[in-house]
Order: C-alpha cells, then sequence, then structure tokens
C-alpha cells in the first residue's frame, strides 16, 4: 500500500509538471497569435521558436491543449458524492465543540471525529484508507473559532482559512430548524484565476442538490472576506420567504498549497504575503465591489 501511494504521488506529481510546460507552451504561442494579428515585431524571445510554435498552432486548430489540474484533482466531483471527515485542534473548548456541530449540520456527508491524541499524519493516513474525500480541521483562540483548514484527498490542495466573526445558530434571532437535504450553492465575486480556484475547493465539499430542494448557502465575497450563509426557503415562485438557520461567519484564505496536510515540503500554490497589504485597493479573490 505504500509503495502504491508513493507510485501515484509521482505520477500525480508528473502531471502536474506537465501542466506547467503546457502552460507556459501556450503563453508562447498567444504571444505569437496576438503579434502576427496585430501586424506587429514577433518578440526576440519567440524569434528562434516562432516557426515550430506557428506549425504547432496550425495542427491545434481551435483546440484548447492546455491541462488543467483541477480535472484531475476533482475527477470524481458530480459521479459520487463526497465524503468528509470534521475534526478539531486537539483539547478543543465546549465554543468549539458545539461550533464543530454546527458545521457537521452544514456538510453533507460528513462524519465529526474527536480529535484525542491522533498526529496529524496517522489522521490523514486513516482518511486515505477509508476513501474520505476531504479532511477539515477547525482551531480556535481562547474559546473563539478563528481557522478553518480543508485538505483535499489524496494529493491536495491544501487550502487555509481564518474565521471572523462567528455567530452560532443559538444567537442568531428567529432561527429556524435545519433539514439535512442537499442544498443549493450560491458564489458571488469570485471572478479571478485565485477566486476560481478557491470555489472549486468550497464548492466539490457538497453533493449535487435535487432540483426541489429548498435549501441554500451563499459564500460571497467583498474585499477577499467570503460571507457565509444558510437558509432554507418557502412559499410560491412570486412570494418567497427565507429564513436564516444559520451559523455565520466570514472566512478570509491566507494560504493553499499543492500537497496534503501532513506534507511539509509541497510546493505553495498561493500565500498572503504581508507587503500584499499595502495596497489597499488590490483584491486577489474577486473585483472591487461597487454600490449601485
Amino acid at each position: 500500500m505504500i509503495r502504491r501511494q508513493a507510485r501515484l504521488r509521482r505520477e500525480y506529481l508528473y502531471r502536474k509538471g506537465l501542466e506547467e510546460q503546457e502552460r507556459a507552451t501556450a503563453e508562447r504561442k498567444a504571444a505569437l497569435k496576438t503579434a502576427v494579428e496585430d501586424g506587429k515585431k514577433i518578440p526576440t524571445e519567440l524569434k528562434k521558436d516562432a516557426v515550430s510554435l506557428q506549425k504547432q498552432m496550425d495542427m491545434d486548430g481551435a483546440a484548447d491543449t492546455t491541462l488543467n489540474s483541477v480535472d484531475d484533482e476533482y475527477l470524481y466531483a458530480g459521479v459520487k458524492d463526497p465524503k468528509l471527515v470534521l475534526t478539531t485542534s486537539r483539547n478543543p473548548s465546549s465554543r468549539l465543540k458545539q461550533f464543530t456541530k454546527e458545521v457537521r449540520l452544514i456538510l453533507p456527508n460528513c462524519q465529526r471525529l474527536n480529535r484525542g491524541h491522533f498526529v496529524v499524519k496517522d489522521l490523514v493516513e486513516a482518511c486515505k484508507s477509508n476513501d474520505v474525500t476531504d479532511l477539515i480541521i477547525l482551531h480556535e483562540h481562547r474559546g473563539v473559532p478563528d481557522g478553518i483548514v480543508i485538505c483535499h484527498l489524496p494529493y491536495g490542495p491544501t487550502a487555509y482559512f481564518s474565521l471572523s466573526n462567528v455567530v452560532m445558530r443559538h444567537d442568531i434571532p428567529n432561527v429556524g430548524p435545519v433539514q439535512e437535504i442537499y442544498p443549493h450553492l450560491v458564489f458571488h465575486n469570485f471572478t479571478t484565476k485565485l477566486g476560481k480556484r478557491v470555489e472549486s475547493i468550497l464548492k466539490h465539499l457538497f453533493p449535487v442538490p435535487k432540483d426541489s430542494s429548498k435549501r441554500v448557502m451563499s459564500f460571497v465575497n467583498s474585499e477577499d472576506y467570503i460571507s457565509f450563509r444558510h437558509h432554507m426557503w418557502n412559499g410560491p415562485n412570486s412570494n418567497i420567504e427565507l429564513s436564516e438557520v444559520g451559523p455565520r461567519f466570514e472566512m478570509k484564505l491566507y494560504e493553499i498549497k499543492q500537497g496534503t496536510l501532513e506534507q511539509n515540503h509541497v510546493n505553495t500554490e498561493w500565500k498572503l504575503r504581508p507587503f500584499m497589504n499595502t495596497a489597499r485597493k488590490r483584491y486577489f479573490i474577486g473585483d472591487e465591489e461597487t454600490d449601485s
């Protein structure tokens, strides 16, 4: 089993390397095509390979030959329902335990696991052996939930989010009952390449819902803060009433790694650096929101 996992990991890394090569070639082809169509001078770095690139473009035609690791990481998304495991950091407080129970109600096909004395490596290996698709770990600071880690198995990626403004179900006035049917998802303002990546990580935690489902979950991005809301709706099409069932919180992405949680020496796909905070109107997940 260990040799098989190592072999599969090498094959995955090989496909990732091919993806980087294909992306670089596609960028060179696009630059050459733009220069030819606009009647401009071919860039100096492309002059040596211009003829071979043009032949490849003629053979490719209009087909998109670039690889996409998202298709490989979420190969069976939509075909097979995700299988999730939810746990916490060690020695969780009573408030974090309550928040974990409420997050488990949000995620269908999710099993809550007491952390105990499990180390991360053993936890990930146990999830892989049981065909778990995603491992989710909640963190806290002085009894306040402040972080969530989403690790897609078996090869990654692993996304790290900070949590803020967490409101439990019992703190929401006139909260309605929770139904554990598969929800519809609403994603707003995930327009950049990184935003599409975050959207794919979040949406593949949920199975495909039925059209008759009256449960909806919203992920609304504003200034790189992702606001989560959970509602049930009732009534005819002309008069729909929304009732919030909670919980509610805000997430902020600060890192995406290409490997799994127990791997230390993996490539960092994206990370929020200190110098990025100096540009106040620079957003990475979506466009700037304008008041209308």
